[in-house]
């Protein structure tokens, strides 16, 4: 089952509830921030707003089979399977204000292989939730190990977050990168060696 049709079966009256909700709320927000809801411009905000944030949260609607949706295959080798430059848009748990980038992904098959489309979708998955880059990389990582038991996942994340780029410090070219290493992409230097020189060309471009 896909990630939308896993969303689907959410009682049309919960989904509706949750809507109005957000819109109540955000009219809310809007009128502390000292303007005016009614305002032409205004008006239909608080719904706009409800929909865009039940969209980028829908990751917690979902679940890892759902995505995957037995998109499975035989394997008969163990070459490197690596899926590069998966875009990533997500949002910052501790200031609510987006971060972005891309992500690696890379994993040694033992029995089997994944379509490679529901790497990116898993991805999805993790990113549409309120996350820490760093919590990400390894979610993903360990959806793809539980996924496949292969012999190992490797994942790289770079990401810039607007919370660093539009206040505080206010470094609007600094870039984060994080790393999850399961297996041999841990275990063994040359694997791991590998995978990082064969993302290198692709990194900080």
């Amino acid at each position: 089952m896909s990630a939308e049709a896993g969303e689907g079966r959410e009682a049309a009256g919960a989904h509706e509830a949750r809507e109005k909700r957000i819109a109540r709320l955000t009219r809310e927000l809007i009128e502390v921030l000292g303007e005016d809801p009614e305002r032409e411009g205004l008006v239909r905000t608080p719904e706009r707003v409800a929909r865009v944030w039940t969209d980028l949260t829908r990751g917690y609607r979902a679940t890892v089979p759902e995505v995957v949706n037995g998109a499975l295959f035989d394997a008969k080798g163990s070459e490197m399977v690596i899926v590069r430059d998966v875009e990533v848009m997500s949002l910052c748990e501790h200031h609510l204000l987006p971060w972005y980038g891309r992500a690696h992904v890379a994993y040694l098959p033992k029995k089997q292989i994944i379509g490679l489309s529901k790497i990116a979708r898993l991805a999805d998955l993790f990113a549409h939730r309120l996350q820490v880059q760093e919590r990400f990389t390894t979610q993903l990582a360990s959806a793809v190990d539980e996924v496949l038991d292969p012999w190992g996942v490797g994942v790289v994340v770079e990401a810039r977050h607007m919370c660093m780029m539009m206040r505080g410090v206010e470094k609007a070219h600094s870039l984060t990168t994080t790393s999850s290493l399961i297996g041999k992409f841990s275990e063994d230097p040359r694997t791991r060696s590998e995978f990082l020189s064969l993302i290198s060309n692709r990194m900080s471009a």
